[in-house]
């Protein structure tokens, strides 16, 4: 390898040279190259003459001596053109090939002929002193090659090593002279005349050219181990670092040609960025210089200098991007190499790797020292700069009085956060009582102040923590805590590694170097810790060797991969080529102090020394405050005016000294603080006032005397004792940071150095210097030379550029002004503008450092609009980032479009909003966009204007539909994938997208543009229905069907084309539209109803009939027929209520749900449209109003809705059947007058009666009367048996007796001609059967219910209740009832003991013998005794009994078939419920007759009393004659029908006979009525003539003729032509038969499915209030009864029935029973909400398991077990992840925040869509009926629990919806078992593990 480098760096001469080595100088090279460029003729001379020098060719024109004395190393000139000379010398060097050395020649310069001075003659005698054998081998010669020639070969010598002798020039040389010998010694760089070399001549190449070396540097060079390189600034530690480089470089490319070698991989490392770039510069120019040699002329004319001067551009500014390194290190390839880099650069690459770890804390630190191009993140990280300007003003003053903020930052990163020890520590600092016990030799800069420090520190931590900041520490340390836990580097390492100027990193951060370099001697670190450039250098290089020994050593298995063969060697350069000998002995003097004092705390190093001496340092004492001398020392002598030159500087301490020097003297040239100094270098140097402005004073200062060993007391005896320094170390720790700072301002001077001081505080340096003989001490009349000296404009300019790159910002500002250069000017300003903005950080308020930065970009944009080329570029890019940090984006964002860093531009233009131009950038330079950044701005824009309707981007967003269609999906951008559907004609899918993110309307008017297809017609439709019945549910107002959304909809139903639809939804589509017209056309929505009932549609019907009754009609002129439909419809829509209202599980119908507006979340939870008929209150009469009504739509369980639905419906079906039940009273239709009826006029005008006329009573009146009665109770029954408690109510139990009054005088009318049960048509009768079971369950009720004690007219009641009971064949409730057996009042006691309803009762029911004769007697009772009575009813009564009297005389007189032979009777006789029988007893027909004379007399007469009632009216004088006529009739027909022969029957009929014609009148005033008279009038042969007459105009025929076939006996003929019809029999059981089938009906009509009320047992003790009780609001689950079950619980009271034990015992267990199943429901309904979705889960899961024949087995188990938990969790996400998604809807989000969160937004959109469509597809995959269970892979099983979880934990907030639910399943399904060792159990089949039959 050694050979190999020495081969590939090191050229021979160029072609046709010849033996001897030509090396030529920079000067010489510099001149060639303006001849090259300028002067062709003289290049070709010198080239020639080299030529022949190289070749030997020796002659007096090229042998000249220059040098006047001889006696040194000779000098010779080269005459060539007229005065043209090159200087040369004969040179020995060692050989590059062997261990020789070798005659050369040096060139030293071209020069005319009169500027050959001299400077020779030094040069000449400087260069003996290198010893007696180099100048022999130097003037010696070989002997010519031919005798007589002048052409000699190079002479050859052994390697010797020849001590460099330095002396005094011998002749006096000015300083013109002195600076040429020091730049030909020193500066000047001597490299071999190769072809490369003159190649590049010729191609007029600026390259650089390997120089020839020292032996020490070659030493470095070629070492094969690690190095470690220590020498002070100057010595070339960095050429010897980049000549290793580039031989490894250049010797692996001469010997990769033709084999694949790879590459190495060399990194060189710097703190400093231009350091690095100059480096990287001079290293790219030897590269190419070497590479030149093999070029060809057509090549090399191609090759024109490609060095690019960037310009007056902050080598910081410029991207990382620009310079083709990759952000990250694992993007490294081999053609990046050799790289060269700042350690910042390459801890960011490695941040940035770490940042795609998955260590979580990796992520987060990498987060936070990322490198950004936003310039608003680089304020989070924490500078010197930063530190000095906004954090050390914050600290207390106590704290940092007197106290250097440099030093203590250094200490803080070197020591107290960036040392070894550090590391030891968890939060990678030391603790306070670890530094301060640090040794104070090794660390001495605050060895007596380091509890001070530390509390800096803790203020500076604290503060830091707060503003969220990093500095360097923290960005090492956290990268080391990563990659020393489980990560590693991405990417390969390296296999050589330079670090230069490695002091100025921190101890730690060589950690991170070793960890990056995989060849333990492939590390090169080069440094010198006596001086630093960047804040925070604590450490020696023997700590930094100790560091990585330790670490090879310690942890080699973990750390490092490879340790080291060989030790590292160590390397000193000593030789400064920087500096002449009397500044480089002054500097050395400083760091002679340090290593005296302080040993460890600096490197030991050989001392250092000049190649040339110069004049000492010049110390100039005891001016005093008179600034006389000043200004002739300054400026010359007055008058002559000289300004300081740009290779000159003045240095001061700090700013405070500058500000107050330049007050003193004006702008006299550049003048810098030492920091400011730092890595800059000048010819000549002023330090001025070091001493006077240091904090430490005097008696610390003399500490330095003591290092003098007594010399200066020889000097001056006056001076005070020296103290001594080991008694106080601490007190003189501040000396070192002074003699360090010292240090640094000494070796700025390259020729120079004055030293001007007025403080005593200087004298002990002073001292020490003079006793060395160091200084030249100057005091006031001292002739000195002047330092002002005068620069051209070219070296003004030169020094503004340098101090321009070392941002020296208003120093290059000087220079530049000096050069007349404004453009230069301005830029410098725009840069210092930028550092004093960047200084109002964290100091001034927000909106000054905005204006400041906005102030700076101004500036910046005027240099770029006058400046061409790249620097414009950067001038924009810099102008941008300061309006980034001025807030002003769109200005920034144009900024940088003009930079040409169109990404930035286009993440500012996006920032700003301004979309447009963000599009446009995008589209425009799309290549020059990173393509992960144009993706993301890209999806923000099209986020942005898919979002947005009412803009449109500049250009198409999108490639192709499909992209299109990809992107709005996935954010759900439905609005703009609406738009896209619709453009492309898709409506179907933009229908179905509308309905998917719940926007129905535009669903419909979608489909609706797509009318040619059924489908979509057919879809509108059903989504229109659906938006209508959600807001036109059932109880909304008509008028809100013409307002807001509802009017949209009816808008759409009439789009909407009929023909494809089915006639459900045809029907419901009119029933909406009818309902919602300015007219309610009642009829279409009567018709509409009739056609959903036909097609068992009962929701549709009920919401149709609930408009059609949410009015009431008027019905007082309504027809029977009118009304009767009325009461039809009504029924049937009251039965639909009831329907609802007794349902078990009415919000389990969906078709309820709709009704209602109820909308289904979950399987226990739902929610109601606020406003709906459930949260609103019907009426003020309504049970519900106590409901509390909700304005928002919060979810109820099952059990609460189901509550408050059935609440509701009960409560509105009372309020709606009392407001019908209201106009049924106040009709007149259900009664008829029956004045008006017989005398065809009515005079009360008050009457609220019907007024028929007597022609239209018919049979079919009469029947519908009954109809509507019995309708009218069905309709209430269906309110009772929904509210089963107000049976108990009196109001109720009132108001069913006088609904049964009104159906008694409908079945009987007063007035025969109205009809009567021989006129009952049950078929004619709508819902006959109902109404019948109705009727029979009412009349038992109250039976049961009546009460004697309490009825106002129990007589008329009771008497009622018997006839209808006997009717409908309850007769055993009459034998039962309380009234009966128990409550009998005194009045209704005949004989004392005989009850006259038990008469009655058996009158009617019994077939007893006495029957008919208890009849008689009670009613005897009853009209005697003027007892409260019914008109109408006791002549039923009356009627009832006579005619059974009338039969069963018939039957005694003639037993048999003829009895009744040739009878003529009404049809209502033979209408009975007993049968006849001519057993009873008749006898006490007497009695009866006497009580109908007493009635007829009393009717007859005027008498007062009221005992005798009418139902609608009071008794009148006419309704007296009805009566009479009505008795006197039906005894008519009794005489007529009385056997003529019978003895008894004679007297009766004369007794009849007499009553009659004793009612006719005897005054000739007044007539006997006309009702009755013509009875009167006749004997009792006429009376059936009579009784015919009156019936003549009667519609209803009345009587019949009975005969019997084939009798013997006579018939009358007197009927023929009659109104009577005549009915033939044969037997007498036929005639019952013929005459009792309405009777037989309605005592035989059960109907189980007609809602009916069963009479309680028992009722509660307790009293019921007269009202309903309203129903709590809709809360928590209780327990309630259901409609359908309308019993409560039974008890016996004091109302109790009169069972048989028998019943009583069925009664307690039905009671038990009910109390179960009451218990039961309690349970059902109290569950909660997980639990009923549980179970409704676990139910699916049974009955697939059941079904699908599930076989048994563990999996079963799971199945039935677990997995109903596990889905339950599962629901729960996705219902949360569906709300996430649709609370995050951009469109929306965008309109409410605006565009700053558009990326947040749509990640968040993108990301919560994926987790949905995951949970999705995990419920598909695991709900109960999928494939996946029939595979019974336990093992899947698990995996899907786990995906289910993971699922769960992406959602926001979705392990908080049900965690109980997933750790059960977990549990169950994943968890290991532990196995317990049990015995050996029976072999159970694997297939069959579960014994019980899961």
């Amino acid at each position: 390898m050694v050979q190999s480098m020495r081969a590939s760096l090191y050229f021979g001469n160029a072609d046709g040279f010849g033996d001897w080595r030509i090396l030529i100088g920079t000067n010489a090279t510099k001149k060639l190259r303006e001849f090259r460029t300028n002067d062709t003729k003289k290049f070709k001379i010198v080239y020639k003459k080299l030529k022949e020098l190289s070749n030997g060719q020796f002659s007096d024109d090229n042998q000249n001596r220059l040098d006047g004395t001889h006696s040194g190393v000779p000098i010779f000139e080269v005459r060539m053109q007229r005065d043209l000379r090159l200087v040369y010398q004969v040179d020995c060097v060692p050989d590059h090939d062997a261990e020789i050395e070798r005659q050369v020649i040096k060139i030293y310069g071209i020069y005319t002929h009169t500027r050959l001075d001299g400077v020779w003659d030094a040069l000449s005698y400087h260069l003996s002193g290198k010893g007696e054998e180099y100048l022999r081998r130097c003037i010696y010669r070989n002997k010519p090659v031919l005798p007589s020639g002048k052409v000699y070969v190079p002479a050859v010598f052994p390697r010797e090593i020849h001590d460099v002798v330095v002396e005094p020039p011998p002749l006096p040389l000015g300083d013109q002279e002195m600076d040429q010998l020091h730049s030909f010694l020193v500066l000047d760089k001597y490299v071999t005349f190769s072809q490369a070399l003159l190649n590049g001549l010729i191609a007029k190449n600026d390259v650089e050219h390997v120089f020839e070396l020292t032996l020490q540097e070659r030493k470095i060079i070629e070492c094969t181990t690690s190095c470690y390189v220590l020498g002070r600034s100057g010595t070339g530690k960095t050429t010897t670092m980049l000549f290793k480089m580039l031989g490894i470089q250049r010797a692996w490319q001469l010997h990769s040609e033709g084999f694949d070698l790879p590459r190495p991989r060399q990194i060189f490392v710097t703190k400093s960025r231009m350091l690095a770039k100059k480096v990287e510069e001079y290293f790219v120019k030897l590269l190419q210089s070497l590479s030149l040699a093999g070029c060809t002329l057509e090549e090399l004319a191609r090759l024109q200098s490609r060095h690019v001067d960037r310009g007056l551009i902050d080598d910081d500014d410029v991207p990382d991007t620009q310079s083709g390194i990759p952000q990250r290190y694992s993007e490294l390839e081999d053609h990046h190499f050799p790289l060269f880099l700042t350690f910042d650069q390459l801890a960011r690459m490695i941040a940035a790797d770490i940042l795609d770890a998955d260590h979580p804390e990796a992520k987060r630190i990498a987060k936070l020292f990322m490198h950004s191009r936003d310039p608003e993140a680089l304020d989070t990280f924490v500078s010197y700069e930063v530190f000095v300007n906004s954090y050390w003003p914050h600290f207390p003053q106590r704290l940092t009085k007197g106290r250097d903020p440099w030093l203590v930052f250094g200490e803080i990163m070197g020591i107290i956060k960036g040392s070894e020890k550090s590391l030891e520590f968890d939060g990678g600092t030391l603790d306070k009582n670890t530094y301060c016990n640090l040794p104070p030799r090794s660390n001495p800069t605050f060895s007596g102040q380091r509890e001070v420090v530390y509390a800096i520190y803790e203020a500076y931590s604290k503060l830091k923590r707060q503003r969220q900041h990093h500095d360097v520490a923290d960005r090492t340390h956290a990268i080391l805590k990563t990659l020393l836990g489980d990560a590693s580097f991405k990417g390969p390492q390296v296999d050589f590694l330079y670090v230069d100027e490695a002091q100025d990193n921190l101890l730690i951060d060589a950690l991170l170097l070793r960890l990056l370099c995989n060849n333990p001697e492939g590390l090169f670190w080069a440094g010198d810790t006596a001086q630093t450039i960047s804040a925070g250098s604590s450490f020696r290089f023997d700590d930094l060797k100790a560091f990585i020994y330790r670490i090879e050593v310690n942890h080699t298995s973990h750390i490092v991969k490879e340790r080291a063969v060989s030790p590292p060697e160590s390397f000193q350069l000593a030789i400064n080529y920087r500096s002449h000998g009397g500044i480089v002995n002054c500097a050395h003097s400083v760091i002679e102090l340090i290593s005296h004092f302080w040993p460890n705390s600096i490197d030991h190093l050989q001392p250092e020394h000049g190649i040339v001496d110069g004049s000492k340092p010049v110390f100039f004492m005891g001016w005093g405050k008179d600034t006389t001398h000043y200004q002739e020392f300054f400026f010359g002598a007055p008058g002559s005016h000289i300004e300081f030159g740009a290779q000159q500087c003045i240095l001061v301490r700090n700013e405070r000294a500058r500000e107050k020097l330049q007050q003193q003297v004006g702008e006299i040239g550049l003048i810098m603080t030492l920091y400011e100094s730092k890595g800059l270098e000048f010819n000549d140097v002023l330090l001025y006032n070091f001493f006077e402005d240091s904090n430490v004073d005097l008696s610390r200062w003399r500490v330095v005397l003591a290092a003098t060993g007594g010399v200066v007391g020889s000097h001056n005896r006056s001076q005070p004792q020296v103290p001594t320094f080991e008694r106080d170390e601490s007190r003189y720790a501040a000396i070192c940071s002074e003699l360090k700072l010292l240090y640094v301002g000494i070796t700025r001077a390259r020729k120079r150095l004055w030293i001007v001081d007025k403080s005593d505080k200087a004298e002990p340096m002073k001292l020490f210097w003079s006793s060395r003989s160091q200084i030249q001490n100057c005091a006031p009349g001292t002739d000195v030379s002047h330092l002002a000296v005068s620069s051209t404009a070219e070296e003004w300019a030169e020094s503004g550029r340098s101090l321009f790159q070392h941002k020296r910002y208003t120093q290059a500002m000087h220079c530049f002004g000096r050069a007349n250069m404004p453009r230069e000017v301005r830029i410098a300003k725009a840069y210092h503008f930028r550092e004093i903005a960047r200084a109002t950080t964290g100091i001034a308020p927000p909106t000054e450092q905005q204006r400041a930065f906005a102030k700076t970009a101004e500036a910046f944009v005027t240099c770029a609009g006058e400046t061409p080329g790249r620097e414009k570029l950067q001038y924009y890019r810099t102008a941008a980032e300061c309006y980034v940090r001025a807030a002003d984006d769109r200005k920034a964002a144009d900024a940088y479009l003009n930079a040409e860093e169109y990404e930035l531009a286009a993440k500012r233009y996006r920032k700003a909003g301004i979309f447009n131009k963000t599009v446009d950038v995008l589209e425009s330079h799309s290549k020059r966009i990173s393509r992960d950044c144009s993706d993301e701005l890209l999806t923000v824009c099209r986020l942005y204007y898919c979002s947005k309707e009412d803009e449109k981007p500049p250009s198409s967003l999108f490639h192709s539909m499909e992209e299109e269609l990809e992107f709005l999906d996935t954010y759900g951008l439905d609005v703009a994938l609406v738009v896209l559907y619709e453009s492309h004609g898709k409506y179907v899918e933009a229908g179905e997208l509308h309905l998917s993110e719940d926007r129905p309307l535009d669903a419909i008017r979608v489909f609706l543009k797509d009318k040619t297809n059924p489908d979509a017609v057919r879809r509108a439709a059903d989504i229109l229905l659906e938006c209508l019945w959600k807001h036109c549910s059932f109880g909304v107002a008509r008028e809100e069907l013409h307002n807001g959304i509802p009017k949209t909809l009816i808008s759409f139903s009439h789009q909407l084309p009929l023909d494809p639809l089915s006639p459900r939804v045809r029907d419901e589509t009119k029933m909406f539209q009818t309902a919602a017209a300015e007219e309610l056309d009642r009829a279409t929505l009567e018709a509409l109803a009739e056609s959903f009932i036909k097609r068992d549609e009962k929701v549709a019907a009920l919401w149709c009939l609930n408009h059609v009754f949410s009015r009431l009609p008027q019905l007082s002129s309504a027809t029977l027929e009118d009304f009767a439909l009325f009461l039809r419809r009504f029924y049937t829509y009251s039965h639909l209520l009831y329907i609802v209202a007794s349902h078990n599980d009415p919000v389990g119908e969906r078709d309820i749900r709709r009704l209602f507006g109820i909308t289904q979340l979950s399987d226990d939870q739902y929610v109601v449209k606020p406003g709906s008929f459930i949260l609103t209150t019907p009426s003020a009469e309504s049970t519900t109003k106590d409901v509390d009504e909700k304005t928002n739509a919060s979810p109820y369980t099952q059990a609460q809705i189901t509550n408050a639905l059935k609440d509701r419906v009960r409560s509105y079906l009372r309020y709606q059947v009392n407001a019908e039940t209201r106009l049924c009273y106040k009709s007149k239709i259900l009664s008829q007058c029956l004045l008006y009826a017989i005398n065809g006029s009515c005079n009360y005008a008050k009457c609220q009666q019907r007024h028929d006329p007597l022609s239209s009573l018919d049979s079919v009146q009469y029947n519908a009367r009954i109809g509507l009665h019995l309708q009218q109770m069905r309709i209430l029954q269906l309110v009772y048996s929904a509210f089963p408690e107000m049976r108990e109510w009196n109001s109720i139990k009132g108001g069913i007796a006088d609904w049964i009054a009104h159906l008694y005088e409908a079945f009987f009318p007063p007035f025969r001609a109205q009809g009567s049960l021989a006129n009952l048509d049950w078929s004619n009768i709508e819902g006959a059967h109902d109404g019948i079971q109705v009727t029979r369950n009412w009349v038992r009720g109250a039976i049961y219910s009546l009460d004697p004690r309490k009825s106002t007219d129990f007589l008329t009641d009771i008497l009622r209740l018997i006839k209808l009971g006997s009717i409908f064949g309850e007769g055993d409730a009459l034998q039962r009832a309380n009234c009966v057996r128990r409550h009998r009042p005194k009045t209704l006691l005949r004989h004392g003991d005989h009850y006259v309803v038990k008469d009655m009762i058996d009158s009617v029911q019994s077939s007893a013998e006495r029957s008919i004769s208890a009849g008689m007697l009670g009613l005897h009772h009853v009209i005697c005794n003027d007892l409260q009575v019914n008109l109408s009813v006791l002549c039923d009564c009356i009627e009832e009994v006579l005619s059974a009297y009338v039969i069963t005389l018939r039957l005694k007189n003639n037993p048999g078939g003829d009895s009744l032979h040739d009878a003529v009777m009404p049809r209502s006789w033979f209408i009975r419920t007993n049968k006849p029988d001519a057993c009873k007893d008749v006898r006490m027909i007497d009695y009866l007759l006497d009580g109908i004379k007493y009635l007829l007399e009393k009717l007859r007469s005027d008498s007062k009393e009221d005992n005798l009632r009418l139902m609608h009216t009071n008794v009148t004088p006419v309704h007296r004659s009805v009566f009479i006529a009505r008795i006197c009739r039906m005894l008519c027909l009794a005489s007529h029908n009385c056997p003529p022969h019978n003895l008894h029957c004679v007297r009766v009929k004369t007794r009849i006979s007499h009553m009659i014609t004793s009612l006719r009148l005897k005054s000739l005033t007044w007539l006997t009525p006309s009702i009755y008279r013509r009875y009167t009038e006749v004997t009792c042969e006429q009376y059936l003539r009579v009784v015919v007459d009156y019936d003549e105009k009667h519609v209803i025929p009345n009587l019949v003729h009975l005969v019997r076939k084939g009798t013997n006996l006579g018939t009358s003929s007197f009927t023929m032509g009659l109104r009577i019809e005549q009915i033939s029999y044969n037997q007498l059981d036929e005639i019952p038969a013929r005459f009792a089938s309405p009777l037989t009906s309605a005592r035989s009509s059960l109907r189980v499915d007609a809602p009916a009320f069963v009479p309680r047992l028992a009722t509660s003790s307790q009293p019921k209030p007269d009202h309903v009780a309203p129903p709590t609001s809709i809360g928590p689950a209780r327990a309630r009864v259901p409609a359908r079950d309308v019993e409560g619980p039974l008890s016996d009271n004091d109302q109790a029935v009169a069972a048989m034990n028998e019943e009583e015992s069925a009664a307690r267990l039905i009671q038990r029973v009910y109390r179960l199943y009451r218990q039961k429901q309690k349970q059902w309904l109290e569950r909660s909400t997980l639990e009923a979705e549980r179970s409704a889960i676990f139910a699916t899961c049974l009955k697939h398991a059941q079904t699908c024949g599930f076989a048994r087995g563990f999996y079963r188990l799971l199945y039935l077990g677990p997995l109903p938990h596990l889905l339950l969790a599962l629901k729960k996400g996705i219902s949360i992840a569906t709300f996430v998604k649709a609370t995050t809807k951009i469109p929306g989000l965008l309109l409410r925040e605006g565009h700053e969160r558009l990326e947040e937004l749509g990640r968040q959109r993108s990301e919560i869509s994926s987790t949905l469509k995951q949970g999705q597809e995990l419920l598909k995959t695991l709900s109960p009926d999928s494939q996946f269970h029939k595979n019974r892979n336990i093992g899947a099983l698990k995996r899907a629990v786990l995906q289910v979880e993971e699922f769960l934990h992406r959602i926001p907030g979705g392990k908080r919806g049900v965690p109980e639910e997933l750790d059960i399943a977990r549990k169950a399904i994943v968890a290991e078992k532990q196995v317990r060792q049990e015995r050996p159990a029976l072999n159970v089949s694997a297939e069959d593990p579960d014994p019980y039959g899961y």
